[in-house]
């Protein structure tokens, strides 16, 4: 059945025929799965039970257990590993934390993993729990644990297994600024990827292991730029960017793209695809075909019935608090991370009025928002508590605090200096509007701010709204660790934003032109 989703398929054959010393190896891989157990909607939100019997859904851990089986079924050799991120996302791991994670990773039988940055949310306590857990080894290579007492001794910078009776070499990488985007604590550091790489290839090919797979919780760029810069890697299995890769509409490269020798693949986010990667080295170790597709976990492939009834039981707790019915959206309301990390987006909108309308009686005047902590979209009717907690899961409160005018431009700057790389820092603004020119060296791309319809006043003093992981200097939001008055613990951002849809139901979705880019 899983031959029949496959959405696309790039082979490059570096050499004609196989030998028989070639040793043919698939590795399924997935990333970015964010807790998103149950089947997911075409926006990434929750989709109704009503919908998923209708066919309109997609992932889901269940359809997940029945591709990885099939697709053992059908190759010799296969590794399962995932590119980081399993933690964050829905009601699931705000009740469960690392518990179900760890289930369900031990129950579809994964090989590997590499930390992302989301595992470090609840910091390095919730990482060990789930390391005890798991039943595969958990990797990160360009980080010093040596000092954090929970994690030195359960943290892998590499490892090695065999399959078919080959070795396996397997390496993993995090973000290098995993410090600004989660909560690693201050005994965790945090160093350059490409050098972490290369020490452990050289490490183990002096062992005699020529087949070596990084998993890179790093981005599509950075990976390529690991690539680019190490020799002795065949593979790497990425994450952190969402990236989808094929021949299918909205894909941002081939599958696998290659660069070098090195094969890079991703498979998006959410568990709506399975990588699938067939890989066949000759007996030196080196890479001579390497093809293969995400598979689209659409209403083509089966869902595993007792993964589906676990599933069930463990959502009982949930069902009350995500069934509420807080709203009705009088059209879809674009959270699109594509979208959202690029230019003001109609879920950005919502998010920063609903903050700024809860504080403006305290005189506040600016709200600025991180679209890394939006997370979905929310299509047109009925809105729940669950979708307003699968876009705003992270249960951020509200930060009250004083700046000047020139700490809002630097704020601003900082937010559009990595548009590039599609980061999570790019603000959503209330209250204000701004241009920038993302041409322009980082530093000097933002103008014409306006605050209440006039311009900013650099040497002003202006009261502001964010989240406490902002004002606490997350994303880059360094300038903000010093403001005057801060107060970081205001109500659940998502509570906010509910109460805000539900005093303006039905709540129609905008853009207004808050957020321009220059021409």
């Amino acid at each position: 059945m899983i031959a029949r989703i496959l959405t696309s398929t790039c082979v490059l054959a570096l050499s004609a025929g196989a030998a028989a010393a070639d040793f043919n190896l698939t590795i399924l891989h997935t990333n970015d799965f964010h807790d998103r157990y149950e089947p997911i909607s075409a926006y990434d939100s929750t989709c109704a039970a009503e919908d998923n019997e209708a066919g309109e859904c997609f992932g889901g851990a269940a359809r997940l257990a029945t591709a990885i089986e099939e697709a053992r079924g059908r190759n010799e050799n296969t590794l399962l590993v995932d590119g980081g991120d399993q933690f964050q996302g829905t009601l699931f791991y705000t009740y469960y934390k690392g518990e179900m994670t760890a289930e369900f990773m031990n129950r579809l039988g994964y090989d590997a993993m590499t930390v992302g940055n989301h595992e470090f949310d609840d910091g390095p306590e919730v990482l060990r729990s789930f390391i005890e857990n798991v039943e595969f080894p958990v990797l990160m290579s360009n980080a010093d644990v040596s000092q954090e007492p929970l994690l030195a001794d359960a943290i892998r910078k590499s490892t090695v297994i065999e399959v078919g009776g080959e070795k396996i070499g397997l390496i993993g990488l995090t973000p290098e600024d995993t410090h600004e985007l989660a909560s690693p604590g201050p005994n965790v550091i945090f160093t350059e990827p490409a050098d972490a790489v290369q020490a452990e290839v050289d490490r183990m090919t002096e062992e005699g292991i020529d087949k070596i797979v990084v998993l890179s919780h790093s981005g599509y760029g950075v990976d390529q730029q690991v690539a680019e810069n190490t020799t002795g890697v065949d593979v790497i299995v990425g994450g952190h960017s969402n990236t989808l890769l094929g021949d299918m509409e909205g894909a941002e490269g081939s599958y696998p793209t290659m660069v070098g020798d090195t094969a890079i693949v991703q498979a998006y986010a959410y568990g709506k695809f399975l990588g699938e990667l067939n890989v066949t080295f000759d007996d030196e170790g080196k890479v001579i075909e390497a093809s293969g597709a995400p598979l689209i976990m659409d209403a083509s492939v089966a869902e595993d019935e007792e993964s589906v009834a676990r599933i069930a039981e463990l959502a009982e707790p949930l069902d009350e608090i995500r069934n509420e019915v807080v709203a009705e959206a009088a059209a879809p309301i674009e959270g699109n991370r594509d979208v959202c990390r690029a230019m003001e987006c109609e879920m950005g909108n919502l998010v920063a009025d609903a903050m700024l309308d809860r504080v403006a009686d305290q005189g506040v005047q600016i709200a600025i928002a991180n679209s890394g902590g939006l997370r979905a979209s929310i299509d047109e009717g009925e809105i729940t508590m669950g979708e307003v907690l699968t876009v705003l899961p992270f249960q951020n409160t509200l930060s009250t605090f004083e700046v000047s005018g020139q700490t809002v431009i630097d704020a601003l700057e900082n937010g559009v200096s990595q548009i590039e790389e599609g980061a999570g820092r790019f603000p959503q603004v209330a209250g204000m509007s701004f241009t920038f020119d993302a041409s322009a060296e980082p530093g000097s791309r933002v103008s014409d701010v306006m605050v209440g319809g006039e311009p900013i006043d650099p040497e002003a003093t202006y009261m502001a709204v964010s989240n406490n992981y902002v004002r606490n200097g997350g994303d880059g939001y360094s300038m903000f660790t010093d403001a005057a008055n801060a107060y970081d613990f205001g109500p659940d951002l998502a509570d906010v934003t509910a109460e805000y849809l539900a005093q303006n139901t039905p709540y129609q979705p905008y853009t207004d032109g808050r957020i321009s880019a220059a021409e």
